[in-house]
């Protein structure tokens, strides 16, 4: 039975846009409906609330809150046919109003009391009701909108800073208590800027129940966390991020979600969300529940999450997490703890069937924005189109290059040379997919120390080894990826608890390593050859990576003109080379743009005087060498310019 013509007209006519239509129950039914917060959810009209939620294993479903008294059965839902919607339209309920929806399974007879899983405003945890808002709201960003699809393609500079939060600063005076939405508006955008990065990557701020999940827990799939605001708080953030010509993506997992009673799942009193299969229903990493990908109402519900971010928050790019767990039957389960898909293999055809069309309805409406993946596995074509049998994405997280990258520079430098092939090896593959290269929140928790503490030596060679790290992620081809925190040299773990350590600055080598990473962005953005080819193996060229026993890499980055070109030096030990010839691909003077060994960094200060006239003295194959000094544990940067 259908809403009445009755409750429509009384409804008034912002009512219509949101009702049901039977169109909308088909789409929604085989899979195809990609907006579904338009519909399904509480929405706010003239006289009072449209509600709507799927439950189509439930006997009856009601609607309680504080404009009833949390009644548990004196506001019935309707149910909308064969398509297990229930819908209704209250008088007199407004915005702000909390509510649940409280469901009678005709499986048992089992009542639950649920959170919306459409609504866009939450209590703030560890309460959890839902709370009846309208996402209005006017935009500022109309420049940046106009513009981001320039800013975005894989040709242009993408350096993105990775920010927790509830820690990124907190409020001292008030109990350690972190920022709101609106604090960081005025904080984060200009710190942002001033450092040279083009984008911010949020953790998860859909709601979840625990912080200490980092949001990647998610119970409200269209609502950002209202432990800092309200989602118009949000919105003001994202649009003043814009304003300063800084990207936002959103980091959230697809791959699970908790178990809490309040939530998704178990959630007519059956597996509605979740896969009801625990093989493929329940996460042992994470204890959680595993969406049930082959069911056509929940990719609904999940490409609608995904458009719906991009729609409402203007958001410019999701990064989705652990997308290899979604992929294999078998990730990290023993053998006789998964079973093997129709054709005998361990892929999860669901899975990728997902995320093919999750990424075409991505990019079909939002061509401008970037879907980045962190697949931490070799599975093929992540980050090519679906039409060529790729999975869609635009970029993939290079986890390779992370853990290679980290476990070389962690040996003591005398054991380098022995280990070349563990810093050389990503050019193999690096342009295999379209690759950003991450130092990301997982490599500073869980007992894996900060990335200074874990760099071998006394306190000046750990911040010479950090400078060279970074110096080298930016020299490497593939967009960039850095953890806050992680440009002030954190001596500790990342604590989602405590604001980071912003009182390091007052000491030289933490204030110098900050400045290399504004000089190393800006850099990488001024000068094409070190981004225009990212993505493409004409941006790289190796002139000499055998030099293990002195542990010294030289390389060249470039654009689509062979002579715009940037060539990057790497002396991976503590010991000053003097007299080092370097080829080079053409004479003239070669500038140093920079040297991570310089006193403005923390470092010696020693150096080539600014640059080097290059001689017609041939090696690595060159007609013209460099002759270098090359500082302890450095990585240098040359332009050549104008004859």
């Amino acid at each position: 039975m259908a809403l009445s013509a009755d409750q429509s007209k009384k409804a008034g006519p912002d009512f219509n846009s949101t009702m049901l239509t039977s169109e909308d129950l088909h789409l929604f039914n085989e899979g195809s409906h990609s907006r579904l917060y338009n519909k399904l959810g509480s929405h706010p009209a003239t006289g009072g609330t449209y509600f709507s939620v799927w439950a189509p294993n439930a006997e009856a479903v009601f609607v309680m809150g504080d404009f009833n008294g949390w009644n548990k059965s004196s506001h019935v839902l309707i149910s909308q046919g064969v398509s297990g919607i229930w819908a209704v339209f209250i008088d007199n309920v407004k915005a702000g109003t909390l509510y649940k929806y409280h469901i009678v399974s005709r499986h048992n007879g089992i009542k639950s009391d649920k959170a919306d899983p459409m609504a866009f405003y939450h209590e703030a945890p560890p309460k959890t009701a839902s709370i009846v808002w309208s996402l209005d709201y006017e935009w500022q960003d109309k420049h940046w909108m106009c513009s981001r699809g320039q800013r975005q393609k894989l040709e242009s500079p993408q350096a993105v800073y990775e920010v927790h939060l509830g820690s990124w600063r907190r409020v001292v005076e008030e109990g350690a208590r972190p920022l709101t939405y609106r604090e960081m508006a005025e904080q984060l955008p200009g710190y942002v800027k001033s450092m040279g990065f083009t984008h911010v990557e949020f953790l998860p701020v859909m709601e979840h129940p625990f912080y200490g999940s980092w949001g990647y827990q998610t119970s409200g799939y269209f609502a950002p966390t209202s432990r800092y605001g309200t989602p118009q708080d949000f919105m003001h953030l994202v649009d003043t991020l814009h304003q300063h010509a800084i990207g936002v993506i959103l980091d959230f997992s697809m791959a699970h979600f908790p178990s809490d009673a309040h939530g998704l799942a178990f959630f007519d009193g059956t597996h509605l969300y979740e896969h009801a299969d625990p093989q493929k229903g329940w996460h042992p990493d994470w204890n959680s529940c595993i969406f049930n990908y082959g069911r056509h109402e929940v990719r609904s519900f999940l490409i609608s999450v995904a458009l719906f971010w991009l729609e409402k928050y203007h958001i410019d790019g999701l990064r989705f997490d652990a997308v290899a767990s979604m992929l294999y039957l078998d990730y990290s389960r023993n053998e006789g703890q998964w079973s093997p898909n129709e054709h005998g293999g361990r892929e999860n055809l669901d899975a990728i069937h997902f995320l093919r069309r999750l990424n075409e309805e991505i990019y079909q409406n939002y061509p401008d924005v970037q879907t980045i993946a962190e697949e931490s596995t070799a599975w093929p074509m992540v980050s090519r189109p679906t039409y060529a049998g790729g999975l869609g994405f635009g970029l993939k997280w290079d986890m390779g290059w992370m853990h290679d990258t980290l476990r070389y520079l962690k040996r003591d430098p005398i054991h380098r040379q022995y280990h070349q092939n563990g810093i050389t090896f990503r050019m193999v593959y690096a342009f295999h997919e379209n690759f950003m290269l991450p130092l990301s929140h997982d490599e500073v928790v869980h007992g894996k120390g900060s990335l200074l503490a874990v760099m071998p030596g006394d306190d000046s060679l750990k911040f010479a080894n950090l400078r060279l790290l970074y110096s080298y992620q930016y020299a490497q081809p593939g967009k960039k990826l850095l953890f806050m925190g992680c440009e002030l040299g954190q001596w500790h773990e990342w604590s989602h608890d405590a604001s980071l350590d912003w009182n390091l600055l007052e000491y030289k080598p933490h204030a110098g390593l900050k400045r290399l990473v504004r000089d190393l962005n800006a850099i990488y953005s001024a000068y094409p050859a070190m981004h225009a080819l990212d993505c493409d193996s004409g941006g790289f060229e190796w002139i000499d990576a055998s030099d293990a026993q002195s542990s010294i890499l030289s390389f060249i980055r470039k654009d689509a003109d062979d002579k715009n070109l940037m060539l990057a030096v790497f002396n991976l030990t503590p010991v000053m080379r003097t007299n080092y010839r370097v080829g080079a691909p053409w004479g003239g003077f070669w500038k140093e743009i920079l040297n991570s060994d310089g006193r403005e960094y923390g470092g010696t200060g020693c150096g080539n005087y600014g640059g080097v006239q290059a001689e017609e003295v041939p090696i690595h194959g060159r007609n013209f060498s460099l002759n270098l000094t090359l500082p302890p544990l450095s990585g240098i940067f040359f332009k050549r310019m104008n004859a």
